[in-house]
Formats: C-alpha cells, sequence, structure tokens
C-alpha cells in the first residue's frame, strides 16, 4: 500500500511537571507500545533498558517548604548538529527532516556506543541481553515493533510504529495528510494526568507549539543549543531555575 505523502512536520512535546504525579504509566505504556522486554534480575540502572524514564527533582528546602516533582525524561530529540547523528560510524541514527524526529536503525547499530557517551541527557540505552518475556507475556507483544537484540543500542522515537500506521490509514482513505489526533505516542495517551502534550511543533496554531513558547516552558541543558524539541513546563520558579543550573539531566 502507498503511503501518504507527508508535509513536513516538527513533532514535540510539552511536559507539564505542575500535573506530572510521578505514577510510572508513561513508563509502562511506552515499554509495551515498543516491546521493550522486562529486565534481566541481574540488570542495574546502568545496563536495563527503558526509552523513558521518571527522575525527581527537589528544592532541598527545609519543612515545610521542601518541594519536588516528577520529570519524565526521554530521547529529547535533538535538531541542531544533533549529537548522536554527528558520532555514529554506521548511519544508524538519522534525524528525519520530514518529522524532525531522530530515528535509530537497529539493523545498522555495530553497539560501538559512541552515541551514547554523546547523548547529554543519557536517554540511549545498550542492549546487553537478548530481550525475553515470561511465559504467556509474548502474546501481547506489539506485532507493529520489531524488538531489538542484544548489542546494539536502543531509544525513543516519538513511537513510530504509530505514525506509520496514521500515515497508513490516510493513505488508505486518500488523505495527503494525517489527522494530528491519529499520531499519539503511547506515553501522551497513557499519562491519566495529561501531562503531556503532543503535536507538530511548525504548526503554530498548535498547542503544542503554543505551550512551548510560554514563559514558564523550557528545555533542558538549552545552553548546549542542542534545539530539543522535549520541552518542560512549570509554574514554579524554583524549577526552572533548577533545571537551568543542571549540568546533566
Amino acid at each position: 500500500m502507498e503511503h501518504a505523502s507527508m508535509l513536513k512536520s516538527r513533532y514535540g512535546m510539552v511536559i507539564d511537571l505542575d500535573r506530572c504525579n510521578g505514577c510510572g504509566n508513561c513508563m509502562i505504556a511506552c515499554a509495551v507500545e515498543n516491546n521493550v522486554a522486562p529486565a534481566e534480575q541481574k540488570a542495574n540502572e546502568r545496563t536495563g533498558v527503558t526509552w523513558l524514564r521518571v527522575a525527581t527533582m527537589v528544592n532541598d528546602a527545609s519543612f515545610p517548604e521542601t518541594d519536588q516533582v516528577f520529570v519524565p525524561v526521554m530521547c529529547q530529540q535533538c535538531e541542531h548538529e544533533t549529537p548522536c547523528v554527528s558520532v555514529c560510524p554506521q548511519n544508524a541514527v538519522d534525524l528525519d527532516p520530514e518529522t524532525g524526529i531522530v530515528g535509530q536503525v537497529p539493523q545498522r547499530c555495530l553497539g560501538c556506543r559512541y552515541c551514547m557517551t554523546a547523548c547529554p541527557y543519557h536517554a540511549r540505552y545498550f542492549n546487553w541481553w537478548d530481550p525475553s518475556w515470561p511465559a504467556g507475556m509474548e502474546r501481547s507483544m506489539n506485532p507493529d515493533v520489531a524488538p531489538r537484540m542484544r548489542g546494539i543500542v536502543e531509544k525513543c522515537n516519538f513511537c513510530h510504529g504509530r505514525l506509520h500506521q496514521a500515515r497508513t490509514k490516510a493513505a488508505a482513505e486518500g488523505r495527503r495528510e494525517i489527522d494530528p489526533a491519529e499520531y499519539i505516542p503511547a506515553c501522551v495517551a497513557a499519562c491519566p494526568a495529561k501531562a503531556i502534550t503532543f503535536g507538530d511543533l511548525e504548526d503554530k496554531t498548535s498547542e503544542v507549539a503554543k505551550l512551548s513558547e510560554h514563559p514558564h516552558s523550557f528545555r533542558f541543558l538549552a545552553r548546549l543549543g542542542t534545539g530539543s524539541k522535549v520541552s518542560y513546563h512549570s509554574s514554579k520558579e524554583w524549577v526552572r531555575n533548577r533545571a537551568a543550573s543542571l549540568k546533566s539531566v
């Protein structure tokens, strides 16, 4: 089936830290959608695979002024001189000019992990073990997403399989463009607090574009100039100040 011809978009998201309650639904939905296998018993924070993790950030104030926020962290979808793209000797990482999404091609990856070293957000993961699922659980795997094998690096790709499905549906119906409501990443759909807003940043009338330009929105490590397409939003001044002072994420 011929896919719909897409007009150029620049997909991104804004995560409202005032709304995120750290429930972890986004992490589970991401893993299920993208066939990320359950962690090996001997896996730790450095050797496990999770395309999306929820970190915490605290203000270090004494009670009763103590406060904290939960921060979902995934690939930040860099744009300007994307670090992981620049260092990959295999062209296994690419920046799609039609969508702005930084993709990973597992078949090309040789596992050198240069991209992991280059990523300032620590949002890439190396497969130390072949993926495996408990008996019966493999029936819940997403047939539209191929599991990745041991020895390669993987990361969030804004649920590219869902974009593929939306394009296929549009083509079948004779449309050149997809409906924005047809392409929603799993983490966005699963968030009960509606803390994640996703869409086309090139569409200046979209909610995500407006929210990304809000004075209370910010990008982690913005001083690096990577042009991240993932922004965060908080009305709390200490959150924005703390984010601006971080040297790593």
